[in-house]
């Protein structure tokens, strides 16, 4: 809600300064967000007046103005706009005067003609973003007269940032009665008179949906002057209230919503047939909307429509047909009271907004909409003439709204509060905020007013006293309670050490949204079913993510697009997997990494990372988190992963998938325009609890280390060759080591050779070699018949 400050001040003018304002009022829970000069600061520009315009003798599209500026001569000035004319009073910007930093005005000649300044329009007095002539004033204005103080254009707009509940903020009647409450001051409102109705012509109203809107208004105005302009004081406050001037009828249907709160419409009233019915949507209906959009209305839309269909979204948007156009004398004004819930979510459901629908969202007092009209009529009669007809209305009591009744209790203020508040002081803070005040025997009956839609409850009114009196007034005490430690088990996977152990290992942690596009949830996880938002920021974040590879995958496109190649990304985060009647969320931990291995260094020669870097990394993970020795790796398809290049991680303990690691798959390669990256996910919930550590003391006696090479199929995996040798291995083989892989010819085809060394070491005795060579006996003789491996080599070290 943006409002000129001036504007304010007519109805309530607390003796502070503007920052002293604008910190009450954010103290007061209405955050302002901006304090912005309703003008530019320029100086020098005066209210002249045309007395003659001529073609200049060297120029076509120049004139030859000589303009009264309030001195005792005429001032000759060159202007080429195209509405420049004999008789226009105008703002004129004299030499030495300062538009902005980089435009003084000095005396000058435009094709050997004198120009002694500059007829200005509203674009260059930084009025307006662009103008298309110069700006014309108001017959009366006074020549000579400083143009920042015939307009008041040393004023302030002030923006606030209003919190869903405070609707009835959204107009300056509401912001005035706060700043009047602050400051206990008097409110001084616009004298609104009753328009008697001066001729017979009226429309019938038919409420359909009395639940959605049970009371409607309108009357109709004959006889407009449709060559009326809209003042200026009028476009002003409309401009620094963030609203450009539209036409004369629009103006005045946004200047009273801007005042009172009550959003307004105005059709076209030969556009308008037969009567107004205020009903719900019926099948295949459409409607062309203001904005130009054509929609196919849904059933639960309410409208404003007449015999022939629809004439506008109810509270929401008019239609194009039925709009007031240049050519428009007769108009039906509307006023009507549409209840929130009806309206919710249908502005984003048809992709419009409006000033309008923000209001009624948020909830307008349902008994402003017969004040409004009469101000509307008011204003109208003033700018554009007219003769009004009676106030037509239709109603539904039983399903209008009325304010509840509530206690407040004198004892749970200083339970809420912390502080005593004196009974009169109580009764006068609720009474200047508009709420009628009844004490009982144990607090107040409180009433409050129909625009206080968020006044329902005890603690309500509790909060509207903590405002008045001052947040900053209220004492800090430190709260007191029973505290309860609760301690996690030092076996379950912590998150903290997680991704410390990931830093230790050159990655850095990354935040990215939970929401994705359909499509990339289809790539990454086809399987899932995924939670659809029912009201998304945009189809590309419109279902939640069911794991968190794509949110990565968008960080390393962000960072290539800046030139950075060497990235090392990972995330915690929940995942989400819709059920059948819930929403499964699991705890995720997932990495991805492209480019080289290391950075440039003269001592180390880079390489591009690979596979088998990233696995290190997550069994250096695994083995924080985890209990590495109850995991182990095997090739496995997955739709995101290359199909040669991935694996699942399985647990030994239950035997289910703990995660995923490999390359992206090509496809996403190229449609994403990513390199080769190299992928892992956990998900954490099923990670195999880690054994509590345990000392070991280092045995006293020698090891012997055996190296044994043996030749196996292709496809034969470590992984395989691991189980089975440490199945064989009595307690005395304490480690269990790959330490070469070797294809080429100097062995068979489709082989490949494995080299393992073994460590032999007990902690009471020495061992003897005899009893190392039955070891290493029996496990060649197991992988020889289970494997089909064929022992290469042998060395003892």
């Amino acid at each position: 809600m943006q409002f000129s400050e001036a504007w304010l001040r007519e109805w309530v003018n607390p003796p502070i300064s503007t920052a002293v304002l604008a910190d009450q009022l954010s103290m007061a829970g209405l955050e302002v967000e901006a304090v912005t000069p309703a003008a530019a600061p320029f100086h020098g520009v005066v209210v002249g007046e045309v007395q003659q315009c001529e073609p200049h003798p060297n120029a076509d599209k120049l004139k030859v103005c000589q303009v009264d500026v309030g001195a005792e001569t005429l001032s000759q000035i060159i202007c080429g706009a195209g509405n420049v004319a004999a008789g226009l009073k105008v703002p004129v910007a004299l030499p030495g005067a300062r538009l902005s930093a980089d435009v003084k005005i000095r005396k000058t000649k435009l094709r050997g003609v004198a120009s002694l300044g500059m007829i200005c329009s509203a674009a260059e007095l930084g009025l307006a973003e662009s103008s298309s002539g110069i700006l014309p004033l108001a017959d009366d204005a006074p020549v000579g007269q400083d143009f920042r103080t015939y307009w008041a254009l040393d004023d302030t707009c002030i923006t606030v940032d209003l919190t869903p509940d405070r609707g009835d903020c959204l107009c300056l009647r509401g912001i005035a009665r706060e700043v009047a409450a602050l400051n206990k001051l008097p409110l001084v409102e616009p004298s609104v008179p009753g328009i008697p109705a001066q001729h017979t012509t009226q429309m019938a109203v038919t409420l359909s949906a009395p639940q959605a809107c049970p009371y409607y208004a309108c009357r109709v105005v004959h006889g407009i002057n449709h060559r009326a302009q809209t003042p200026y004081w009028l476009q002003e406050r409309l401009r620094r209230s963030g609203l450009q001037s539209v036409s004369p009828v629009v103006d005045v249907t946004n200047y009273v919503m801007l005042e009172l709160g009550q959003p307004l419409h105005a059709f076209d009233l030969a556009q308008v047939q037969s009567g107004i019915q205020v009903r719900y949507a019926q099948a295949t209906e459409q409607l062309t909307v203001l904005n130009g959009a054509d929609l196919t209305l849904q059933p639960d839309t309410l409208l404003i429509a007449d015999q022939h269909g629809p004439l506008a979204l109810a509270g929401l948007m008019g239609g194009a047909a039925s709009a007031v156009s240049e050519a428009t004398t007769e108009v039906l004004l509307e006023a009507a009271f549409f209840t929130p819930d009806a309206l919710a979510g249908q502005a984003r459901r048809y992709g419009l907004h409006s000033e309008a629908a923000h209001r009624f969202e948020r909830g307008v007092d349902p008994t402003l909409p017969a004040l409004a009209l009469q101000r509307a009529t008011e204003l109208l009669q003033e700018i554009v003439g007219g003769t009004p007809g009676a106030v037509v209305e239709a109603r539904a009591d039983d399903t209008l709204p009325t304010p509840p009744e509530i206690l407040l209790r004198r004892s749970q203020i200083p339970r809420v509060l912390g502080i005593d508040l004196a009974d009169d002081v109580v009764m006068a803070m609720l009474q200047r905020l508009n709420l009628q005040v009844t004490p009982v025997a144990n607090g107040w009956q409180v009433v409050p007013p129909g625009a206080r839609f968020d006044l329902t409850l005890e603690v309500d009114l509790i909060e509207e006293l903590a405002r008045l009196y001052g947040y900053d007034r209220i004492p800090a005490r430190s709260g007191a309670g029973p505290l309860a430690i609760t301690t996690s088990a030092e076996t379950a996977p912590d998150t903290t050490q997680a991704a410390q152990a990931l830093v230790a290992r050159d990655m850095q942690e990354v935040v990215t949204y939970s929401f994705i596009s359909p499509e990339l949830a289809q790539q990454f996880a086809p399987e899932a079913q995924v939670m659809r938002l029912q009201n998304p920021v945009s189809q590309a974040m419109s279902v939640m993510r069911p794991g968190l590879w794509p949110g990565l995958l968008h960080t390393i496109q962000y960072n290539l697009a800046r030139q950075q190649q060497r990235i090392r990304v990972f995330e915690q985060g929940q995942v989400f997997r819709q059920q059948t009647d819930t929403v499964q969320q699991d705890d995720y931990l997932a990495a991805a990494v492209c480019g080289p291995v290391v950075e440039a260094h003269w001592a180390e020669h880079s390489r591009p990372v690979d596979f088998y870097d990233l696995k290190g990394d997550l069994e250096h993970l695994l083995g924080v988190i985890s209990e590495r020795a109850q995991l182990h790796f095997e090739p496995a398809g997955h739709p995101a992963l290359h199909p040669g290049q991935s694996a699942r991680i399985v647990s030994d303990t239950g035997g289910g998938t703990v995660g995923w690691i490999g390359l992206l798959h090509p496809q996403l390669q190229e449609t994403l325009h990513v390199p080769r990256v190299f992928l892992f996910e956990l998900n954490l919930a099923t990670l195999p609890p880690k054994l509590l550590p345990a000392c070991t003391p280092v045995s006293r006696y020698p090891a012997i280390r055996r190296d044994l090479a043996f030749a196996v199929d292709q496809v034969c995996t470590w992984q395989q060759v691991w189980d089975l040798v440490r199945q064989i291995a009595p307690d005395m083989v304490c480690d269990i080591r790959l330490f070469d892989v070797y294809t080429g010819d100097q062995i068979g085809d489709n082989q490949k050779s494995l080299a393992l060394r073994l460590t032999f070491q007990t902690a009471t005795g020495t061992l003897k070699e005899a009893q190392v060579d039955t070891v290493c006996a029996d496990i060649t003789r197991a992988l020889t018949t289970q494997l089909a491996a064929t022992l290469r080599d042998q060395e003892k070290i």
